[in-house]
């Protein structure tokens, strides 16, 4: 599971790419244009980012006529979440080991 999600990690890892998700999820699918649109990246960056992103399985690509629109993929960042989880139960562990050993 933390191989797997290794790759959405870093996907998330960067704040731009990080953004376009906080975006992405707070609504419908949206095209490049409005993704750039009031802020400085281009489209040509912004693009980059998505790419990466989707190669992670955290957006997907839609064509609606002319225009290709990006929309969020929720199933891979819950695999991440699970993957965190599983780390948070393994310091859990850790720690009530340790915490036995100093009280011995």
């Amino acid at each position: 599971m933390l191989r797997s999600s290794a790759q959405i990690f870093a996907a998330l890892g960067d704040e731009t790419r990080l953004r376009l998700i906080a975006v992405l999820c707070a609504g419908s699918a949206m095209s490049i244009a409005q993704l750039t649109a009031g802020t400085e990246i281009t489209r040509q960056s912004v693009t980059q980012h998505l790419q990466v992103l989707a190669n992670a399985g955290l957006v997907r690509d839609v064509k609606v006529g002319r225009e290709r629109l990006w929309a969020f993929e929720p199933a891979h960042l819950e695999e991440a979440r699970r993957a965190l989880d599983a780390i948070s139960q393994q310091w859990d562990h850790a720690l009530l080991r340790l915490k036995a050993a100093v009280e011995e």
